[in-house]
């Protein structure tokens, strides 16, 4: 079955860097829509990057744009999330995400169906 392990968070400084992996079983990471999401306490979760399956397109949030990098490791089938220059604002539980199938529905959290642990980060000021 589908499973998702998150790894890598963990606490950092602001301007900092993190790189957050999200080992993948089940499926072939190739062939479906990977995403990143975080939640602060007391918050929505939100959509931060995703990938898409053929062509492997990404979109960022506005938030992390520029500072955010998801890539995908066909070979290890794991994807992961590189995060520089680290805010406060940033600090979150952090989760993997993919679909049933087809391309990323944009960040809409009803349509991803499984999910990872997830994995917290803490950027402090």
């Amino acid at each position: 079955q589908v499973q998702l392990v998150e790894s890598g968070g963990g606490p950092v400084q602001a301007e900092g860097s993190l790189r957050l992996s999200c080992a993948a079983s089940g499926f072939d990471i190739r062939h479906k829509c990977v995403a990143w999401f975080r939640q602060a306490p007391g918050k929505e979760r939100e959509g931060v990057a995703r990938m898409n399956p053929i062509g492997g397109a990404t979109y960022y949030s506005t938030s992390v744009q520029g500072r955010f990098t998801i890539s995908r490791d066909s070979a290890r089938n794991t994807m992961s999330l590189e995060m520089n220059s680290l805010k406060p604002e940033d600090s979150a539980m952090y989760y993997c995400a993919t679909v049933v199938d087809g391309n990323c529905p944009g960040f809409v959290i009803s349509r991803y169906t499984y999910w990872g642990q997830g994995t917290q980060v803490t950027v402090s000021s």
